[in-house]
């Protein structure tokens, strides 16, 4: 089990900064992807999301999600983009604020062809924030 550090996650995931939202990862025995995020203290993403409360938005942690469900299928990303296909029982159920590290354990559940369907949790200290179901699809880079 090798641990993916980001210049080998820009290897194959097409997102940049800002919106690449995975430090590291490394896929276990199991085939379950764990990954890591720190929540800066300048994103973007928190400075109106409250000013003076700032609190990552819900989204953005869906997103932080899918990234890490992408790991599942990094050698089949070169010459595609990961797009959501859907995400399905999200629940929310605790805040992440800048300086949390977010851990995200991800699973793939199955797949048809290029579509990809996952389920996600995300923690902060051992606490669970964030719990979903995404799906993606690997579509061809046009050139």
């Amino acid at each position: 089990m090798t641990e993916l550090n980001i210049e080998d996650i820009k290897g194959f995931l097409p997102h940049r900064e800002p919106m690449l939202l995975i430090e590291k990862s490394y896929i276990d025995d199991e085939g379950l992807a764990h990954s890591e995020y720190r929540i800066k203290e300048d994103e973007f993403f928190t400075r109106g999301h409250f000013p003076g409360n700032p609190i990552v938005p819900g989204v953005i942690l869906c997103e932080i999600m899918a990234q890490s469900c992408a790991i599942l299928v990094k050698d089949e990303i070169p010459g595609h983009i990961t797009l959501y296909a859907g995400l399905n029982n999200v629940r929310f159920k605790g805040v992440v604020k800048p300086g949390d590290v977010c851990k995200i354990t991800s699973k793939l559940e199955s797949r048809r062809g290029q579509l990809f369907f996952c389920s996600a949790k995300l923690e902060v200290n051992g606490k669970l924030c964030c719990k979903g179901e995404p799906s993606f699809a690997l579509v061809p880079i046009e050139q």
